[in-house]
């Protein structure tokens, strides 16, 4: 039987959650620039959101969402609940020890199905495992307006080591 390793301490539990605060909302420039907060760490389903500003507009007539911002947002919210599950299941693991396996993390594939036209204040955006390998995560994403409306849906791959 193999020995059950020590779950990492709570306060290395928050400077974790800290960290990977700091990477998704500011260390990935192209996040900052778009505006993306991290709202929830749940492993179950973490969450990023952000707010509509005139400059993520992608249709100027209507004052739409930009395919672009919706993509790259299922996208970091993926990649998002790939790190959480991985630092989950090496939850024995120091915070730099997790960030070394977050820099072997990559997208491989990428699906955006758009539903609804991208209207709204706020948009939030949901990441799920469906698998979680040895060499390769599978997730599945959505984005909801403020109004809980579905605006699109994803799924993607990510290398994990």
């Amino acid at each position: 039987m193999t020995p059950t390793l020590p779950r990492r301490s709570l306060e290395e539990q928050t400077r974790l959650e800290a960290t990977l605060r700091d990477v998704f909302e500011h260390k990935l420039c192209f996040n900052e620039l778009l505006g993306f907060k991290v709202e929830s760490l749940d492993p179950v389903a973490p969450q990023i959101s952000f707010a509509m500003r005139p400059d993520l507009i992608g249709h100027f007539l209507h004052g739409r969402l930009h395919g672009g911002v919706i993509a790259t947002v299922l996208d970091t919210v993926g990649g998002l609940a790939v790190t959480v599950a991985v630092a989950e299941k090496f939850n024995n693991e120091t915070t730099e020890q997790v960030g070394h396996r977050f820099g072997r993390i990559g997208t491989i594939d990428l699906r955006t199905d758009y539903l609804h036209q991208g209207m709204g204040k706020k948009f939030t955006a949901t990441g799920r495992i469906t698998r979680l390998g040895g060499r390769i995560a599978s997730v599945q994403m959505t984005l909801e307006n403020d109004a809980g409306l579905l605006i699109a849906t994803g799924g993607a791959s990510y290398v994990i080591s």
